[in-house]
């Protein structure tokens, strides 16, 4: 970047909290955090964030790949590379960069640009994503900071039946989501609003 190359990276919020601690967990637990690349060390966790606020690293987002651990990671109970790749963590995601605010691995405005802006930017739908502008589409999240959420499998809305950050808690969770100015999500339920088919094409 620095030679005049258009370059951009890129992390998911599983880098930042998980390390390869958890594929060592008892029995077949270890299949919930097989994901690629591997997980790491919490030295390569502490490189990430460093990297975040050096702003060599532009987006954090997520590779969500809801598999069931019952019936989908348990496939490869006998053979490790038939364990379906990828963990979930989409719903989880933006509490969880609520959290790296209160602990100091950057700002509140640092957090939007990662979450949003700079996506919208890179996938070159901005302005219309990722700003409050006029003009724009009115996607806007009501953001409780204070929050605290303990995760567990029994909460998440995902159709899985786990959560990597089971019993962790995060400070911070939405109240209320609107898309294109319409209310979709209040006090964490979906209202009449939010109905199938209501989504538009977004060019790129």
């Amino acid at each position: 970047r620095h030679a005049g190359q258009k370059v951009w990276g890129e992390s998911c919020t599983q880098y930042f909290y998980l390390t390869q601690d958890d594929l060592d967990r008892e029995g077949f637990e270890g299949a919930k955090f097989v994901c690629s690349p591997p997980l790491r060390t919490e030295a390569d966790q502490d490189r990430l964030w460093e990297a975040i606020r050096r702003d060599e690293l532009e987006i954090i987002s997520t590779d969500h790949c809801p598999f069931r651990f019952e019936d989908q990671k348990s496939l490869g109970a006998d053979d490790f590379s038939l364990i379906p790749n990828g963990i979930p963590g989409i719903e989880e995601r933006m509490s969880l960069l609520s959290e790296a605010v209160w602990n100091g691995h950057m700002t509140i405005q640092r957090l939007v640009e990662v979450a949003a802006t700079n996506p919208a930017k890179l996938f070159g739908c901005y302005p219309q994503k990722g700003t409050i502008a006029p003009g724009s589409d009115a996607d806007i999240v009501i953001w409780d900071a204070d929050q605290v959420v303990t995760w567990s499998a029994d909460n998440v809305h995902s159709a899985i039946d786990y959560t990597c950050y089971e019993g962790l808690q995060t400070r911070g969770a939405a109240t209320h989501v609107f898309s294109r100015g319409e209310l979709m999500i209040e006090d964490g339920e979906l209202t009449e609003a939010a109905t199938p088919g209501r989504g538009r094409f977004v060019k790129r």
